[in-house]
């Protein structure tokens, strides 16, 4: 082999080695940034849902808001949603009072107010739907009962929830838009409660939600009347401040404004935020 020869290989030789050296850098580099990639999106990742979720909820709420408690559980194995349903007054009081809790769903911005003017609440509450009032009569309306001012007969045993609750506030100003005074048999704790005596037959007409006229089925009759288009609550729903299980709180606030919680919320007779 002639000299120039022999010194074209050992160039060629060292070429190679270089390149295989190269080729083995850059797969290196190219493990690496593969690994780092795969650790930075798995850092980033939201972590899995689990554990309880606490939601205080207005007592008008119980059916539609355990349906969408079912349907977060089957979405998210792990998880139980839990509702404490009552008056929002008294949630509210629990609430800044250091019930533990996630969210808070009440029946009107002025009881929200008393838990996010005390700073128990993260962001601005954002309303998901709002309900109207309607008369609940005993089945058939025996009494025939066709407007609001029929409710101040004296022969008539009425039921209002308590003015200090969302219900019995909207009732209070429906009634003062049409200059009319009643005087029931008693005042409730909550809209529930009201409907219950009526369900019960230990009142003949009580004033509720629309809503719960329509939960209660044939156990009532539902009278509308014009004056409650002067009386509807908005519903604000917020996370809370304090919140146990922040992460899927968030989760469950989202599914209830998310179309498919519209849809529940609908179908139970609320209206659209």
């Amino acid at each position: 082999m002639t000299r120039s020869a022999r010194r074209t290989r050992r160039t060629l030789q060292v070429a190679g080695a270089g390149a295989a050296a190269l080729l083995a850098l850059s797969a290196c580099s190219s493990s690496d940034d593969s690994s780092s990639s795969k650790s930075g999106t798995s850092a980033s990742a939201s972590p899995k849902m689990s554990g309880t979720v606490t939601v205080f909820a207005a007592a008008s709420l119980k059916e539609s808001f355990t349906t969408l408690g079912k349907e977060f559980e089957t979405a998210h194995p792990g998880t139980k949603v839990t509702f404490n349903f009552a008056g929002s007054d008294a949630l509210a009081a629990s609430i800044t009072s250091g019930a533990p809790a996630d969210v808070f769903a009440a029946a009107s911005p002025k009881t929200m107010a008393i838990v996010t003017d005390k700073g128990d609440g993260v962001g601005t509450p954002a309303t998901f739907v709002r309900n109207q009032l309607e008369i609940a009569t005993l089945p058939g309306n025996p009494d025939k009962v066709t407007s609001l001012k029929d409710l101040t007969k004296s022969s008539l045993k009425v039921v209002l929830c308590d003015k200090t609750v969302p219900c019995g506030a909207a009732a209070q100003k429906a009634l003062t838009a049409s200059k009319l005074k009643l005087t029931p048999v008693s005042y409730e704790e909550d809209v529930k409660s009201a409907l219950n005596k009526v369900v019960l037959k230990e009142a003949d007409a009580a004033v509720v939600y629309k809503t719960d006229v329509h939960a209660a089925g044939d156990k009532v009759e539902g009278v509308e009347f014009p004056e409650s288009a002067d009386a509807i609550n908005d519903y604000p729903i917020v996370l809370l401040k304090n919140a146990p299980n922040a992460v899927a709180a968030k989760a469950f606030i989202a599914l209830v404004q998310s179309a498919e919680g519209q849809k529940v919320l609908s179908a139970a007779g609320f209206l659209k935020p």
